[in-house]
């Protein structure tokens, strides 16, 4: 009697770790931020993911290349629309990947988009290519440069609150509003809080993506304005002013970018450091990052290499992506 005591407390024990096993599948514990009040930013997961940068070497992937991560942490399926976007060109290129419930997935662009530099949108979708709320994607990248440059970048993360009416039956494209009605809103303002010398052997890339325009004809790559303050240690300001297309892709200082005066080498001086904030002057939503480069860094305890996205200081409810409708497909 006791042994068959023992066995049936032994089974009942199973059958709970089965149970306790399945709820862990079907929901994670914690609260999932409201979509409405749950800002862009690549720490948390959304229906549309944007990655600030991607490269590749045609004659050398091993030197430049990058590495994309995308994954469903949902037990849904979903088609996920991914549209890349060439910073030179600004024309796009598109493809979909079918991501089933929990399923992580790994690309290079030197065998995806080979030879070209630029950034990535990735917008959850339907079957017939409509774009829904699915708020389960995340995902980053590594990325490097023939120059040394070199980061592991998060992917920024928008929130879906209510699908965009979309029938493929009368309509070829849909618009995504990032209007905190559609969409969760993007960067107007955005910020590096730490800028450092180029006289310590520092190389800083910045990058900076217009979000906003078409993914049908392409991103306009009309010139757009841009205004920024340039802080030094004592917090004393010096502004400056800029155009880009779709993308910029620049180092801070050569050919006296951003143009100052004084000068970026005397604002940021040897052995000094300070911070920068920018916008565009018409309303224009903006995400970039910022990766640094220092060849003494295996050598200089104060000199150091890696990146990150750029801080987001103000919103916008301007912005629009125009996307295709059609039949999603995956190979």
């Amino acid at each position: 009697m006791r042994t068959s005591h023992k066995l049936t407390s032994l089974l009942l024990s199973l059958v709970a770790l089965v149970v306790l096993s399945m709820s862990a599948l079907a929901a994670d514990p914690g609260i999932t931020p409201g979509a409405a009040s749950s800002i862009v930013s690549d720490q948390k997961a959304g229906s549309v993911l944007i990655y600030n940068i991607y490269t590749s070497s045609l004659s050398n992937p091993g030197a430049e290349n990058t590495r994309v991560n995308i994954t469903n942490t949902s037990s849904a399926d979903v088609f996920v629309h991914l549209f890349f976007v060439d910073g030179s060109t600004c024309s796009v290129a598109d493809s979909f990947v079918c991501l089933t419930g929990n399923q992580t997935m790994t690309f290079n662009m030197s065998d995806t988009d080979p030879g070209v530099t630029g950034f990535i949108v990735a917008v959850a979708s339907d079957a017939s290519g409509c774009p829904i709320v699915f708020n389960s994607l995340i995902g980053d990248e590594y990325v490097k440069f023939l120059s040394g440059h070199a980061a592991n970048l998060g992917a920024e993360a928008v929130s879906g609150i209510t699908a965009p009416p979309c029938d493929p039956a009368t309509s070829s494209a849909v618009d995504l509003l990032f209007n905190n009605v559609q969409y969760g809103a993007l960067p107007r303002v955005l910020a590096d809080d730490h800028v450092m010398s180029r006289g310590d052997g520092n190389d800083t890339k910045l990058i900076i993506n217009r979000v906003s325009g078409s993914l049908v004809s392409g991103i306009s790559n009309s010139s757009f304005s841009l205004f920024g303050l340039l802080f030094d240690p004592l917090e004393n300001p010096a502004s400056f002013t800029f155009t880009m297309g779709c993308q910029l892709n620049r180092s801070l200082g050569p050919g006296n970018f951003p143009r100052t005066t004084p000068r970026f080498e005397n604002i940021i001086s040897t052995g000094s450091y300070g911070w920068f904030k920018f916008w565009a002057t018409s309303d224009i939503p903006l995400l970039g990052a910022a990766i640094n480069f220092n060849p003494n860094a295996l050598t200089n305890q104060n000199a150091f290499n890696g990146g990150h996205n750029l801080h987001k200081l103000t919103y916008s409810t301007a912005g629009v992506l125009t996307i295709p409708v059609f039949t999603a497909f995956c190979s």
